[in-house]
């Protein structure tokens, strides 16, 4: 009896030790997965694309005619209506033609006196004919103020103090220019800025033109 009790208890021992272990196994199988590369890619694939050249540029877009092609050469000169381009002829302000040298240009010029009680006047002078590089120098009393001046189409302004008395200005013609002879046109504003005289001289080279101002 006995016997039978103890193959009993084995058995029964024998039992619940497998269940614990069958209980106590958690671990986790995974499958392998083929990781071989698919020799058909179902992917977008882009073609290659050529090394731009620059000696070997793209042939141009069918789609854009012209795009990639050299620029046609474009004359400046040529005439399209909307400029009037002449390359013998002188711009339209430089026109008018100094006027032909006679034989009174070929001698000193007086151009009068004015009468002010300032303390200086100014003067001006420009070139109102054909610009062409005539030269003057200018002086007063005797002393040389400008030694040598370019008359352009603008105006070149002399500020002179005032002696009492009589005061001589005088312009002498260095040259007369490419086409003669000298001319100018003068005016002389007061310091209040009142033009006091205007007048205007034709000199041949070495001559002069004066006025006087008299400051009472």
């Amino acid at each position: 009896m006995r016997f039978i009790l103890v193959i009993i208890c084995i058995g029964f021992t024998t039992f619940h030790g497998v269940a614990q272990i069958d209980s106590q196994n958690t671990s986790v199988r995974f499958e392998a997965i083929d990781n071989t590369p698919d020799e058909t890619p179902t992917g977008l694939e882009l073609p290659d694309l050529d090394t731009p050249s620059l000696t070997n540029p793209r042939k141009p877009n069918d789609e854009n005619p012209g795009l990639g092609e050299e620029d046609p050469d474009i004359d400046f000169n040529t005439d399209d209506g909307l400029l009037d381009y002449k390359t013998d002829e002188a711009p339209k302000y430089f026109k008018k033609k100094d006027k032909p040298v006679l034989a009174s240009y070929l001698q000193d010029q007086k151009l009068g006196d004015v009468k002010t009680n300032g303390e200086f006047v100014n003067v001006m002078c420009r070139d109102h004919e054909f610009v062409d590089g005539d030269r003057i120098r200018v002086f007063v009393n005797d002393d040389v103020v400008r030694s040598d001046i370019s008359l352009t189409s603008s105006f070149t302004t002399i500020k002179l103090p005032l002696q009492k008395g009589i005061n001589t200005v005088v312009f002498e013609a260095l040259n007369q220019g490419t086409s003669g002879p000298n001319t100018a046109e003068l005016h002389v504003y007061d310091d209040k800025a009142q033009l006091i005289s205007a007048k205007e001289w034709n000199l041949g080279t070495g001559y002069q033109a004066s006025f006087i101002v008299i400051k009472e």
